[in-house]
């Protein structure tokens, strides 16, 4: 059986794993050769379902509580099981009890349990929610580790066009390209910064709660982290904006003051393509598979969704709807 899988993102890198895992001969077509032009490249890597609860459909946490075990699988040594910390100033404390409110699988943590955890952030909060079974990654790294992996596989990289006729199946994860041609997908832009500090060291996720910017922090090693948290609903593709980095730098500086003198080592904005539920979606339309619509789940639900796709080629059907059913 021989795939193309249109769009070199998470979306489409875990679904040809899973083709390649099944025995089909696929090929990945992409505009770019890098990843840098991906909503993928600008992620997060926080697998957190419990905590994508607070504001997310339960079906995030059905499809997206075991994807660090997944992501073990697909890629050992890669995933830092560190859980996620979730903290908030003082005067937004009812934040933090709102948060715990709806979500599961956490434990309330005081100023010394917080200090043990992150040393760098002692004496800063009085209390704290911590989801020990969280994990996180870093997509950049993923990503290409994911490539090379499937090009010693045997996966072909087109950097272009290619004929669809040539193959038995196409699958589509071109993700925010597909704006406008499928119904009811939108854009929902996603603004980040990497910010270089030798003052903080941080071993897991830290959001920081806020009532009106909430904000998370993911350390990268050496003294990098991402920030991000931005959700504004357009699809405009420009630089960030003066305000979005106004309020990430803040709100970085709100966690801890040494981020003040952090270097800004990059800044970015990216389309996450969503539908109206938030959700994504695996359908067929003719020849075509399409897999989109993961919105800010990108790397947490990718590979369950790989699953799905895969389901389809190779059963007509989602194998583990059927089961269920």
């Amino acid at each position: 059986m021989r795939i193309l899988v249109k769009g070199a993102g998470v979306a489409g890198l875990t679904v040809a794993h899973e083709l390649v895992r099944r025995g089909a001969e696929v090929t990945i077509s992409d505009r770019s050769r890098n990843f840098h032009h991906a909503a993928s490249w600008l992620a997060g890597g926080m697998l957190a379902p419990w905590c994508e609860c607070e504001s997310a459909d339960e079906a995030v946490l059905t499809l997206g509580r075991d994807s660090a075990d997944r992501w073990d699988a697909i890629l050992p040594g890669k995933i830092v099981r560190n859980g996620t910390l979730v903290v908030a100033p003082n005067r937004d404390q009812n934040e933090l009890k709102r948060f715990a409110g709806r979500t599961t699988d956490y434990r309330w943590v005081d100023e010394d349990e917080i200090a043990a955890l992150e040393p760098s952030l002692a004496g800063r909060f009085h209390q704290g929610l911590f989801f020990p079974q969280e994990a996180h990654l870093d997509p950049r790294e993923v990503l290409q580790s994911l490539k090379d992996d499937l090009s010693a596989k045997g996966v072909t990289f087109i950097d272009g066009l290619v004929d669809d006729d040539s193959f038995s199946e196409i699958i589509d994860c071109t993700g925010a390209a597909r704006i406008g041609r499928i119904r009811d997908l939108r854009g929902v832009r996603g603004e980040m910064l990497y910010l270089q500090s030798d003052e903080i060291v941080l071993s897991r996720p830290v959001r920081l709660l806020h009532p009106r910017f909430p904000v998370y922090i993911v350390p990268r090693g050496e003294g990098l982290f991402m920030v991000g948290a931005t959700m504004i609903e357009t699809d405009f593709k420009g630089p960030i904006t003066a305000r979005s980095l106004m309020e990430l730098l803040n709100a970085a500086y709100a966690l801890h003051p040494a981020f003040a003198e952090a270097a800004v080592v990059e800044t970015g904005a990216g389309i996450r393509p969503a539908f109206t539920d938030n959700l994504p979606r695996v359908t067929r339309q003719g020849k075509a598979i399409l897999v989109n619509g993961l919105y800010r789940h990108g790397f947490l639900l990718a590979p369950a969704m790989a699953e799905k796709a895969a389901d389809l080629v190779f059963y007509g059907h989602d194998e583990r709807s059927r089961q269920c059913a």
